[in-house]
């Protein structure tokens, strides 16, 4: 799993820049159909549709509604290609600890609220520590678990 998680992580990093790029006002296609100089009667031609759709196509890309394989057809009809990623916000790696801290202080305050009310509270701030690391490096070695609770 660490290492599937380092793998994405680094991969990830490559894209990271992309997700500054913002589309353009009228959308990829257009943008790309117009600095090729195409009209959208020879995109249509092209995709082998009629020019209205050409139109529909470019307003739904903007909407958001536009479908993937609608756009990588279009892609191919202006020689160029689709690239579809899901790029986290930070890296993976860093999502799954933080998750699983949350998790295992969510455990730990119960536990400690009731050791107190018996009179057996963890006083020492480096054993509750350690208890919280235990609990950590327990969730993370199943992580199928960090994403049950929310």
């Amino acid at each position: 799993m660490k290492d599937a998680l380092r793998h994405l992580d680094q991969r990830f990093k490559a894209l990271r820049p992309l997700v500054a790029t913002p589309r353009p006002p009228k959308g990829w296609v257009r943008a790309v159909r117009n600095a090729l100089g195409m009209t959208g009667a020879q995109l249509a031609r092209r995709l082998g549709v009629a020019q209205p759709r050409v139109r529909e196509m470019e307003k739904a890309e903007i909407s958001g509604s536009l479908t993937l394989r609608s756009l990588e057809r279009a892609a191919e009809a202006l020689g160029c290609r689709v690239v579809y990623a899901l790029v986290p916000e930070r890296p993976l790696s860093e999502t799954v600890q933080q998750q699983a801290e949350r998790i295992a202080e969510r455990q730990l305050t119960p536990v400690e609220q009731t050791m107190k009310l018996e009179d057996q509270a963890v006083r020492d701030p480096a054993a509750r520590r350690q208890m919280r690391t235990h609990l950590v490096e327990s969730l993370l070695r199943k992580p199928a678990r960090l994403w049950d609770e929310e």
